[in-house]
């Protein structure tokens, strides 16, 4: 006789983890039936520069732009998500991997959704970048460089931050006394020299064009 009890039996979990006995469950609408319906392809944008790069600046431009043209985006910044989902984390070598971590993986999760989402954080190190690539499949994790001179965003120090690093009293800042490692291999690179900064309309354009140029737009 059948019985749910059976149909349970059959079932195979597994161990992810430090998570046990559990089970992927699919779901008959995917990635691609939402894709269909918001008439975009979902993946992640992940800016990466220094503090003072503009990061934040670019996230929101390029959001505002996609919404214009009717695009539907949602953007992880680095500073905003240590409000709720990284507020137990500190700056520590450990829990800087780990706040990376996890917002790789919820970028991820707005791909899968249909969504462009926008991680706007400095993620120092490639390991940890590549890691997050590694989530997304079928080149959905577009990397875009702020390529900004240290003296730059050192100049701007719109937090203050960089003042505070230089006099000590913050440890293992990015850029001062924590090393930050450039893309190698990066989709999109923004360049800015000292008096000559596109401005992020047009900063945004450039990102615009490449998800156009690869078909991530559906008009």
């Amino acid at each position: 006789t059948f019985s749910v009890l059976s149909c349970i039996d059959k079932l195979v979990t597994s161990t992810v983890g430090k998570s046990t006995n559990v089970l992927w469950h699919d779901c008959p609408i995917g990635q691609f039936e939402r894709q269909e319906l918001l008439n975009q392809k979902g993946c992640v944008v992940w800016i990466t520069g220094l503090s003072g790069s503009g990061k934040s600046t670019l996230a929101c431009a390029l959001s505002r732009e996609l919404h214009s043209r009717g695009h539907l985006t949602y953007i992880l910044d680095g500073d905003n998500l240590r409000h709720g989902l990284n507020r137990d984390l500190c700056f520590e070598a450990k829990d800087r991997a780990e706040n990376i971590r996890r917002v790789g993986e919820v970028a991820k999760l707005f791909a899968d959704a249909g969504l462009i989402c926008i991680a706007s954080l400095i993620s120092p190190y490639r390991s940890e970048r590549s890691a997050c690539r590694k989530l997304l499949h079928n080149s959905t994790f577009i990397e875009v460089f702020l390529n900004v001179p240290l003296e730059v965003c050192e100049a701007r120090d719109p937090k203050g931050l960089y003042k505070l690093a230089r006099a000590g009293k913050i440890k293992g800042f990015t850029g001062i006394d924590d090393p930050y490692e450039a893309p190698s291999d990066c989709e999109i690179v923004i360049q800015c020299k000292a008096g000559d900064c596109a401005t992020p309309k047009s900063m945004a354009d450039q990102v615009v064009s490449y998800l156009e140029a690869n078909e991530f737009l559906q008009e």
